[in-house]
Order: C-alpha cells, then structure tokens, then sequence
C-alpha cells in the first residue's frame, strides 16, 4: 500500500512547524498545509468522492495549491492538473476526457479570469458534479478555519448539505468538517496523478501516473540533488507541470524543504527572492536561465549574496543553450546541472550528478532504477555516438494513456519500452544527449537538419539574444530552414548580415535562408518555445 501523500503526512508529523510553502507575507508550515489538505479530503470523502475517481485542478504556484493537490490525493482520489492558461473549450474536454467528478478552479486575476473560463467548461461538462472557486483572500489560512489543527486518526465528516453541491468556495465546500482525516489507502500500481500531454500531434492524452511512479521519481529527485532538510527552492516553474510537481513539490515536501512560490516567472522578482530568502535550489527551463542573464539592471541586487546562497541550479524541459549556461555560471558561480523528462515518465529520466563529471551539453546517465537505449528505425540498437530514438524503461514509465488504449500500445512495446520521440546519442562513456524532436526534424533537398544544432551556433552570435530554427515548405526542397531571432538591445544585425554569416560557420543545407527579426518568441507556461506558433506563421 502506498499513497504518493506520504510525502506531506511524513514531514508535517517530524517537521510541523517548518515553513513549507512562502508566497509573500504568506507563510504556511508543513502541519497547516497537512491540516488544510486533511479538511479537502473530509470534504470529498462526505460527497462519495474517493478512490478510483479523479479531481481536477487549476491552480497556479499558490499555497493553495499543495493544499488541494494533496487533499485529493489523501481521498484516494487522482489529481488532474491543468494547465491555468487552458481555454473553456479545452478545459471542458479534460473534463469529459478525464471524467473529473470534481473540479477546483482558482479565481484568477483580471488579466487571467480562470473562474469565469472555468465554470463556463464546467457547466458543459455534466458528468463533473461539483465546482469548488478557490479564491486569493484564502490564500494564507489554505482556505479553511483552524487548517493547522493536529493529525486525526479517523474518517469524520458530516454529509454536505445542499448549498454545498455544484458550485461552492472552498470555505464552503469544507464548511463543518473536523480536521481528522485517515488517509485512505491506495495500491502503489494505483494512478495518484493524470498529466495531459500538450497535444502537438493531435488532442492532449492524460498519462497516468501511479503512486509509485510518484514517490520513487520524487525520492530519486532528492538522491541526485544531495536534498537537504534546510535548502529552500525558488518554485518558478508550474507545479502543474510534471517538472516542478515532482523535483519542487513532491521532491521538497520529502525532505523538508522551503518553497518560495512564484505564481508567474518574472526575472527580477526571481533575483529580489533569491536574495531576500536565501535560495539555495533553482530549477527552470532555458528561457528562464535565459532571462535571469539577461535582466536589465540585475547590478541593483547583491548578485554576490545570492551566488554565495546558490547551491544547485536545475535546467530541463528542452535543451539549455551553451552560451547561456557559460554566462549564467560565469556570472552566478553555481553550476547548472542538465536533465531530462517527459510527463510520461514522472518526469526523470536522466541526469548530470553531483560531484561526477560533468559533459556541458549532456542529460547525463539514466537515474536509479531507469534503462535508456538509443535505437533505429528498425528497432535495433545503435552505436555509441549514432543518432536514434530514446527508449525509456523502468519504474518511471506511467502505466498509459487514460482511455486510449490504442495510444498506449504504441507508445510502450511488450517489454516496457516506452518511444519518447526523441532523437539523441549515447557517447563512450555511457552519457545521453538530445539532438532533437523527431517532430521538429528539418528535412531540405533530403538532408536531415536538426534545428537545435542550428540554434547552438546562431546563440554565439555576439547580437543575438534568443534563437528558434523551425522548418518552413517550400516547392523545391520541400523544407527550408528559418530563423526566428531576438536581437540583443542595441544591436542592430540585419538579416541579410546574418545569413551570410549563418552561411560561414554551417554547412550548406543547415544554415537559415530566411530570417524574421521579433521582440520575444511565443512560449508555453512552463517556458519552453512554440515552435509550432511560429511554424503555422
């Protein structure tokens, strides 16, 4: 038996009065976050609500988020987080495509009204039976009265009376319920969470994660990190991405760490928090590494104290360029450590170490208990620095696609190999690299062109801040190879001037004949670029 809210119960029962989760003047300790968990899953247990069914979640980093995410799964329920930049009409199918039983949606701003998206998908989605509006002002109290009670030891809740079935605030919906709540017990092959794909080659599939796939990846987090007790982490990324849920949340929550939460990545408000709170773990994407070397006047924070603080810093997501982490390292003195994932497995899978060598470029070697191969088309093994796709094997890999069978079968062979899409390397020494997306794969006049080879030489340009290589048609050679590009500020290259020199330093089919000059790049929640935005252009 094992239930993936281990992680929280264990902490808030050693650590209680340890800060967990800081969002501003907002400082909730392990036992408040426990308690406020306690009371949601008392809540979905008085509605029916348990094991076997599924809860979804909009939330952004807020400590309400912990909250509700582990009140689901002490109900035995499994969490379905979505994306808060999803519209009504692709809410309302994660809904029906998951069969959510309840749905808790965050107010939102006015920039961002998550409520109104978000009951207007619910009320097309009539197999979701409850709508629970988490709002800001209960933010700081996790959203109920006397949330930092001690740990029951039984089942207790009264039955919901009618104001509180549809939709309700969280006040509401725990209104009258104790604190005591027995986490229910789940299989560890039980699904703890549902992540959905992104969707880039056809409707979003939700991958079903299990209790172990949970607690092990989180744990292996922590082994690789060296985690300790006192670090604190900057939590930029989405807690509802598999990225930061498992590395920040669940990883953190594990060993007693401090979450500095940020609702919304901003590059000088990551420095005031570094500085302010003594961050001494940052995970991001390259964007945001990106953005943290580039920010103007970054000179007005003591850049000194927050390298001195700096222990670890993380990369993932997509591939880190290498003059971006060359000037990030010479500028904080903290090394960036490369990894890579996928929702569908949990997400590590590789990773650099601690105190191994380091090969700049690299995801480094497989995680503990985790098989990767390199293969070829025909699904033989390739050679050491031969090009193919990664296959992953191991406890990392979900246990499917949610109702799509047919999707899963082809993702995981027989033997537990699940396809990842990517195409990498193995080197001499056992270390992985990508190379790139099978799908993002150029291919002019019958040349192969891998856009982040591209990318790498166009970053060494001393005027150019940010590139994206994507593959454009054209009548002759069938692709052509363009640049998207973000100029440094001042510099003034033009894109003739960077054709010619793209011509000087790759070879013939991979340099870019066509370049569009932009103020920023279109990029999801979680940082990475939308390639296929500036595709369908």
């Amino acid at each position: 038996m094992l239930n993936l809210a281990v992680l929280l119960e264990t902490t808030a029962r050693e650590l209680p009065d340890r800060a967990a989760v800081v969002l501003g003047d907002t400082r909730l300790t392990y036992a408040q976050v426990d308690a406020g968990a306690r009371r949601v899953a008392a809540a979905l247990a008085a509605r029916g609500i348990g094991r076997g069914d599924r809860v979804a979640l909009s939330c952004p980093n807020l400590p309400l988020f912990p909250v509700v995410y582990y009140g689901i799964l002490k109900a035995g329920a499994t969490v379905v987080p979505l994306n808060v930049l999803l519209t009504e009409r692709e809410i309302a199918y994660h809904l029906a495509d998951s069969g959510a039983r309840a749905y808790f949606c965050f107010e939102g701003t006015e920039q961002l009204p998550m409520a109104e998206t978000g009951r207007a998908a619910f009320a097309s989605a009539p197999a979701c039976e409850h709508f629970v509006l988490l709002t800001a002002g209960t933010a700081g109290t996790a959203g109920t009265a006397g949330t930092a009670g001690a740990a029951g030891t039984a089942n207790t809740a009264s039955t919901p009376g009618p104001t509180e079935c549809g939709e309700a605030t969280l006040a509401d919906f725990t209104r009258g319920l104790p604190a005591e709540f027995d986490t229910v017990r789940t299989d560890e092959t039980d699904t703890a969470v549902v992540l959905y794909t992104s969707g880039t080659t056809g409707r979003p599939k939700g991958a079903e994660l299990t209790h172990s796939n949970m607690v092990q990846n989180a744990l292996v987090g922590n082994r690789i990190c060296d985690a300790a007790p006192h670090d604190v982490h900057l939590v930029a990324l989405p807690l509802f991405h598999a990225f930061g849920q498992t590395v920040q949340l669940n990883a953190g929550f594990a060993s007693g760490a401090t979450l500095v939460l940020m609702s919304r990545f901003d590059a000088a408000t990551a420095l005031e928090l570094m500085e302010r709170e003594g961050v001494g773990v940052f995970a991001g994407v390259p964007t945001m590494f990106w953005a943290l070397l580039t920010c103007e006047n970054a000179e007005r924070f003591d850049l000194a104290a927050i390298a001195a603080a700096l222990r670890l810093c993380i990369s993932g997501g997509s591939a880190l360029p290498l003059e971006v982490l060359k000037g990030f390292e010479e500028r904080f003195g903290v090394p960036i450590l490369e990894g890579y994932g996928l929702s569908e497995t949990s997400p590590l899978v590789s990773f650099n170490r601690i105190g191994r060598p380091r090969k700049v470029g690299s995801i480094g070697l497989p995680v503990w208990g985790v098989e990767v191969r390199v293969t070829r088309p025909d699904g033989t093994e390739a050679d050491v620095d031969e090009p193919g796709e990664l296959q992953v094997r191991g406890h990392n890999v979900m246990r499917g696609y949610l109702h799509h069978p047919e999707a899963t079968a082809e993702a995981i062979d027989g033997h537990g190999w699940f396809r990842t899409g990517d195409i990498g390397r193995r080197d001499a020494d056992g270390y992985l690299s990508i190379i790139d997306r099978t799908k993002d794969l150029i291919v002019r006049g019958g040349f192969n062109v891998y856009p982040r080879e591209v990318e790498e030489v166009l970053h060494t340009h001393p005027d150019i801040s940010l590139a994206a290589v994507v593959g454009v048609p054209h009548p002759s050679h069938g692709e052509e190879v363009k640049a998207y590009v973000v100029r440094r500020p001042g510099a003034t290259v033009t894109e003739q001037e960077l054709v010619a020199w793209s011509r000087r330093n790759l070879a013939g089919h991979k340099y870019p004949r066509l370049v569009e000059f932009r103020p920023s790049l279109p990029m999801t929640a979680t940082g990475k670029i939308l390639k296929r935005d500036l595709a369908a252009d």
